[in-house]
């Protein structure tokens, strides 16, 4: 599997944890307690698995040889778009743990504050990667040379293994998994 290919695999699990948050907020709004537990996994899942491990490979590998290589087209669609992204995702995640921190010391309004930020990021993220899909990961594919891509596949391999001798991959989809078993 190459490392675009392994990119669109991990979008898929990010998009059912996404599919987790969306009915953990839909029992918020319907009175249930919030599981704080559950909210520290799914944002564990989203900083260190959709974050660190998969947009840290976007980042380091795939889009900075788009910016280096694919001119004013890339470096637009990576600086003023994919990067812009990212951190905007980071900031709902930022705010949906600062909403947590308040609800648990007695601020009830709050709850309406994890359920924006959680649905924001949700909706947010699912654009995005629907974007990367249909048109980042394509335009990189057809338009680097393949000297480029196989140094973005090498580059993936050598993070992938790193990663698996820490049990990372294994570990979040493990994660998504328990909770998935839970809410869905």
């Amino acid at each position: 599997m190459n490392s675009i290919e392994l990119m669109v695999e991990e979008h898929k699990y990010i998009i059912r944890m996404l599919a987790v948050v969306r009915i953990a907020c839909n029992k918020i709004l319907l009175g249930e307690k919030i599981s704080y537990d559950d909210f520290d996994e799914m944002i564990e899942f989203i900083t260190k698995y959709a974050d660190e491990h998969h947009h840290g490979k976007e980042e380091k590998f795939l889009f900075k040889e788009m910016v280096d290589h694919l001119g004013k087209m890339g470096t637009n669609l990576v600086t003023h778009g994919m990067l812009v992204e990212h951190d905007w995702g980071r900031l709902f995640i930022i705010e949906l743990k600062a909403a947590l921190i308040r609800v648990k010391s007695g601020d009830d309004e709050s709850r309406l504050d994890i359920i924006a930020n959680a649905i924001g990021y949700a909706n947010h993220l699912t654009r995005h990667i629907a974007k990367e899909d249909a048109v980042v990961y394509t335009f990189a594919a057809k338009s680097l040379a393949p000297e480029i891509l196989e140094r973005i596949n090498k580059q993936t391999d050598s993070f992938e293994e790193n990663a698996s001798k820490n049990r990372t991959q294994a570990h979040y989809i493990e994660l998504l998994e328990k909770l998935e078993r839970k809410y869905l």
